[in-house]
């Protein structure tokens, strides 16, 4: 397990008119990159309402699902076209568990927080009509990651998962969010959610899917 590349913004470029300028254009860097508990230096963030802070400071994406994506779509999916940081190789992205805590090269420790919603930007970014609807029916979110323990990183940096929480709700699971028991079993294991998603799997065990 491992990176493939290190991506941080190349520039702003303009977005749908109703987000403006967006900083979804991620390019691969040389060398180390330093990860501070916001993300990686030299990468911003615009939509700062939906976006960045602790526990989104990191966007990984799998380069399985993105070569998955190349071949639906019959094109290149290059790296930090889907606006990711990190590309991985070997990881399991989608099936990680909420809680979840990698370590990366020698130093940086990050946790599994959410998947990645899609949105209208993101769709604009794509040019296909429809993305946000098909992007989610894939169930081949990525992941966002909080920041644990800061340093470097670099395109080639091994990925070891340190540890995994008890229970059963995977990124994908809380992408699709309908499986009521498994996310009864995610709030009565103790694991730090986000708000959102605590919000999200609570309404779904109450309506008893």
């Amino acid at each position: 397990m491992r990176l493939l590349t290190v991506n941080v913004v190349e520039e702003l470029i303009p977005g749908p008119k109703e987000t403006g300028w967006t900083a979804i254009d991620k390019r691969p860097q040389h060398g180390r990159v330093r990860v501070g508990e916001l993300g990686l230096a030299g990468d911003s963030v615009c939509d700062t309402a939906n976006h960045g802070g602790p526990d989104q400071a990191v966007y990984a994406y799998a380069e399985e699902d993105a070569r998955w994506w190349s071949e639906q779509l019959g094109r290149e999916i290059p790296s930090g076209l889907f606006g990711e940081n990190l590309r991985t190789e070997g990881v399991e992205v989608t099936n990680a568990l909420l809680g979840e805590v990698w370590r990366i090269g020698d130093e940086v420790e990050v946790q599994v927080r959410a998947p990645r919603i899609p949105c209208i930007t993101f769709q604009h970014r794509m040019g296909i009509p429809g993305w946000v609807k098909r992007f989610h029916q894939a169930n081949r979110s990525g992941v966002y990651l909080k920041v644990l323990t800061t340093g470097t990183i670099a395109a080639g940096d091994p990925v070891t998962v340190l540890s995994r929480p008890d229970h059963e709700v995977t990124v994908g699971v809380m992408f699709e969010a309908q499986d009521g028991p498994k996310l009864r079993g995610v709030l009565d294991s103790g694991v730090d959610l986000m708000p959102e998603l605590r919000a999200t799997a609570e309404r779904v065990v109450a309506r008893g899917n």
